[in-house]
């Protein structure tokens, strides 16, 4: 174990600090476990509290550009008020689950390049804060993810990149305040009628909402526009569809239908959908405009492979040295 010293906030000679985690691989609505092992320093201190917070970067829409922001979006307490004594160990167990809606991180074993999460430790001492410790997270799809990134990577799209965007979905029901772009360069099938697709998962306990946005291509006597798909898919759904099958109704439905008239089609309210059973309904449409609020209100901010395993793998891997991502971050 590396134990980090509390130099900054807590003064030289205050305790030490080391976030174990009994396994950094994870899922969406999955527990997450381990212990925070302290070290008393060279004298007695009282602890007010530690604290674990989930981190991650996102991009936020502000003053007509985006920038690249670090926010908290789930805290656990893991010990209220405690003293600890000079040199003294203590071991803190802890264990809680992860948001539904926290997004994937790491896909057929690789990292998503664009995508780091991780756990930061927080000890109050005195009421100065300090932020001492980070161990980073592979969140993992969960089944039904799984299954419908399987169908992409089988249908021969392309990984481009992932992100986060700070912001509100028009018409789903988000509890976290920004959602997650996994995005792809269209498939040979499809490339003269679209240039990318981007995918989002919003996850709850019954099943998945499938956000699907489409970059068409203009035509000689047209422009182009995005088009929106929207599926309410449950998570027993899983094994029981052909995804790649209903992946491609969903791309061919959105090639199909052309932009609402100014005034009709509203987003949220597109056109019917024609796809397989159950998951061609409410929220398709052709419609212009943005179905993705960036900057919206909520909760604030703290502060696949070719053959489903081939030839995209080099797409996911992060471009930097992973464990190095939020050196010297800042709450902003």
């Amino acid at each position: 174990m590396v134990f980090k010293k509390m130099l900054g906030a807590l003064g030289v000679g205050g305790p030490s600090v080391d976030t174990v985690l009994s396994d950094p691989d994870v899922v969406p609505g999955g527990p997450i476990a381990g212990r925070v092992e302290l070290v008393g320093g060279n004298h007695d201190v009282s602890i007010e509290h530690v604290t674990l917070g989930l981190v991650t970067r996102m991009e936020v829409e502000s003053g007509g550009g985006d920038h690249a922001a670090t926010g908290e979006f789930h805290r656990v307490a893991v010990s209220g008020p405690m003293r600890l004594a000079e040199g003294e160990r203590a071991s803190l167990p802890f264990r809680f689950e992860l948001p539904w809606e926290t997004p994937v991180t790491a896909v057929y074993g690789q990292t998503l390049r664009g995508m780091v999460m991780g756990v930061r430790t927080e000890v109050a001492i005195a009421k100065a804060v300090d932020k001492g410790d980070l161990d980073l997270i592979n969140v993992h799809p969960l089944p039904l993810q799984q299954r419908i990134l399987d169908g992409f990577a089988q249908l021969g799209f392309v990984f481009r990149s992932a992100d986060l965007e700070y912001g509100r979905i028009h018409g789903v029901a988000q509890t976290l305040p920004f959602y997650q772009e996994i995005e792809y360069f269209a498939a040979p099938q499809y490339a003269r009628n679209i240039n990318e697709v981007e995918l989002t998962f919003v996850t709850g306990p019954h099943g998945v909402e499938v956000v699907l946005e489409f970059d068409k291509r203009g035509g000689m006597f047209t422009g182009g526009h995005d088009s929106f798909g929207r599926y309410t898919v449950p998570h027993a759904d899983a094994d029981t569809v052909d995804w790649t099958q209903q992946v491609d109704a969903w791309v061919r439905q959105a090639l199909d239908n052309r932009p609402a008239t100014p005034g009709h089609g509203a987003p949220g309210h597109g056109a019917s959908g024609h796809g397989m059973p159950g998951y061609g309904a409410p929220g398709f449409g052709g419609y212009h405009g943005h179905v993705r609020h960036r900057g919206g209100h909520g909760a604030g901010m703290g502060g696949v492979l070719a053959g489903a395993a081939g030839g995209m793998a080099a797409g996911y891997v992060a471009g930097e040295m992973i464990d190095d991502a939020f050196e010297g971050d800042g709450e902003e």
